[in-house]
């Protein structure tokens, strides 16, 4: 019966909703903004999260540090001052600083939210390194939700995925998406709106194939919507070719962090010479080094962890076991720990990620974006690399601040403008049982309702989603720099991929859709598939190898010192136009 129901679905139910904020993602930034805002302010305000606030995000299965957090002996200008040189000068300063004055006021709260903080003897904060801290973080993304859904003017949509923006006069007044689980359009009106979903996974071929291949080092259902969206509403993105790669343990891709500033452990090769003693020590450096060891011929490449303490040992069982367990298994099912076996190390495909480097919209101070009344932060947000957890807050808050502002000055006035609706295109919230009410769709949200609907109505197509999906890895990952050319590319190839990846947009337009997962795919894909373009116009945009490692251009394989410019990009009339501008 539950099978004959999905073959027959064609028409999808219509909730038209109306909130003051409108919060798309319930990640990490997310439910934080959310927090702040339920904090500060009655505004009624919506969070629309395609999974479950509880457990989505980077966030889900925990973390067992606190990456950027500034020891006591340092100031938020270090924290700058070291993310804009592992950035190779491609950062906002001005994003940079706001961040890293709020790291350790965020990080307070989240210990007032019931997050175990590591400490030493002394009381004071248990550190890894001079910017960052160790947790007890299994559950810190439950917190974070509960925190958040607590609030009496939050609201929450779980298992909704947005897709597009609902854009008039060049002002963005909500957005457009459908239910995960049940055949539901909605249309959902905001006076201001906070884009907070992920970066971008799954683009290029991973590491593991067939069933493991979703065994990768960023959250495999992070797909970049938020990009999309914005890439296809005109908003400036900034700095996409600042790809990151991650160097992680071999295989399980777990990562490698923990063993490396927490026990010092050193790269070697397989000579057991310290190689990374030849490279620069960044985080782009560090990469390089290990892909040139390899390529040279004196990899296999490892964590020097032989020989370390058995207290060491258990230690780092322990901290797998919270955030990675497969690297545990691993290493009880080699019969060989860390203490007896060197672990091995390798890169992963390339993302495109805000929260590690500055990929994102182009914002300014308050993360407002290029489109009024839309404001971004976190993994989205770009300029501001090294976010980590806490930078992701502290760009939630000032966000949140930013967007009371913004409702303040609607009302008087001052700028902005209120959606423009009546009564009956507009169901509100109920502010007793917040009870979601059904009307009528406006005149483009039928439109978008319709576009659903078409999917779900064609024919079987002869390419599914996981086809499609896996030619275009292939077609990145041979094009434009994946793990099997160590990372490299070249313009020529650049144009291949954009052709391949522009006739794979044209043939996904057919594709169909049983479910209302199957559906999901479709927009997932579809969000992969801008990205790629984008992506690809941006490393074909600068003529330089800025970042070793990240981003190796055979063309132009150095670095050029006039180059210091930032790539940013806005599509119009279906073409990606390149804006360069000058650093600040």
């Amino acid at each position: 019966m539950q099978t004959e129901q999905k073959t027959t679905l064609k028409k999808l139910e219509t909730k038209v909703l109306s909130t003051d904020i409108l919060i798309i993602g319930g990640g990490t930034a997310g439910c934080y903004a959310a927090y702040i805002l339920g904090q500060r302010s009655d505004y009624r305000v919506l969070i629309a999260e395609k999974a479950n606030i509880r457990r989505s995000g980077c966030l889900a299965a925990g973390v067992n540090a606190l990456n950027a957090y500034i020891i006591e002996g340092h100031t938020p200008q270090d924290y700058v001052d070291y993310a804009k040189r592992d950035a190779y000068g491609i950062a906002r300063e001005d994003l940079l600083l706001s961040m890293s004055e709020r790291l350790n006021e965020v990080t307070a709260e989240l210990e007032r939210l019931g997050l175990v903080i590591l400490k030493n003897e002394d009381g004071s904060y248990a550190a890894r390194g001079w910017r960052n801290i160790k947790i007890n973080g299994e559950n810190i993304k439950p917190l974070l939700a509960k925190a958040a859904s607590t609030q009496p003017n939050v609201t929450v949509l779980n298992h909704v995925n947005i897709t597009d923006y609902i854009l008039e006069d060049g002002t963005v007044r909500g957005a457009y998406g459908f239910g995960v689980d049940a055949p539901v359009f909605y249309e959902i009106h905001a006076k201001t709106v906070l884009i907070v979903t992920s970066g971008a996974a799954g683009l290029y071929r991973p590491n593991n194939p067939g069933f493991s291949r979703h065994k990768m080092w960023y959250p495999p259902f992070n797909t970049g919507a938020g990009y999309a969206m914005g890439i296809l509403a005109g908003a400036e993105m900034t700095t996409f070719e600042m790809r990151f790669i991650a160097l992680r343990c071999k295989d399980t891709i777990a990562p490698v962090g923990t063993i490396a500033q927490g026990i010092a452990a050193s790269q070697i090769n397989a000579k057991r010479e310290e190689y990374e003693n030849y490279y620069d020590r960044t985080t782009s450096g560090r990469l390089y080094g290990t892909v040139m060891e390899n390529r040279e011929g004196r990899g296999p490449c490892y964590l020097k962890t032989s020989g370390i303490s058995e207290e060491q040992e258990m230690d780092l069982y322990r901290a797998y076991l919270n955030m990675a367990p497969s690297q545990t298994l691993k290493w009880l099912e080699d019969a060989g720990g860390p203490a007896r076996k060197d672990v091995e190390i390798e890169g992963t495909e390339p993302y495109v990620v805000g929260g590690h480097t500055a990929s994102g919209y182009w914002i300014d101070a308050e993360r407002k974006t290029t489109l009024r009344g839309l404001f971004a932060a976190g993994d989205v947000a770009g300029g501001c690399p090294q976010k980590y957890v806490t930078g992701a807050l502290a760009e939630a808050e000032i966000a949140a601040e930013a967007m009371l502002r913004y409702l303040s000055d609607v009302s008087e006035g001052k700028g902005g403008l209120v959606p423009k609706a009546n009564e009956q295109e507009i169901a509100l919230f109920d502010p007793d049982d917040r009870e979601i009410h059904e009307s009528a769709p406006g005149e483009r949200g039928f439109a978008k309702k319709r576009e659903y609907e078409t999917y779900l109505s064609n024919p079987r197509s002869l390419v599914d989603t996981e086809q499609a999906e896996e030619a275009m890895q292939k077609i990145m990952d041979q094009y434009a720099g994946g793990i099997r050319t160590d990372y490299r590319y070249n313009e020529r190839g650049l144009q291949e991929a954009d052709q391949k990846i522009r006739l794979l947009q044209e043939q996904t337009q057919g594709l169909w859709a049983e479910t209302m997962d199957d559906l999901l795919r479709i927009y997932e894909l579809r969000e992969r598939l801008v990205v790629c373009r984008t992506l690809i116009a941006h490393m074909a945009a600068r003529k330089e190898t800025r970042w070793h490692g990240f981003a190796e251009n055979t063309d132009y394989p150095e670095t050029d010192p006039g180059f210091e410019k930032y790539v940013n990009s806005r599509y119009r009339n279906g073409k990606i136009e390149i804006i360069y501008r000058d650093l600040r």
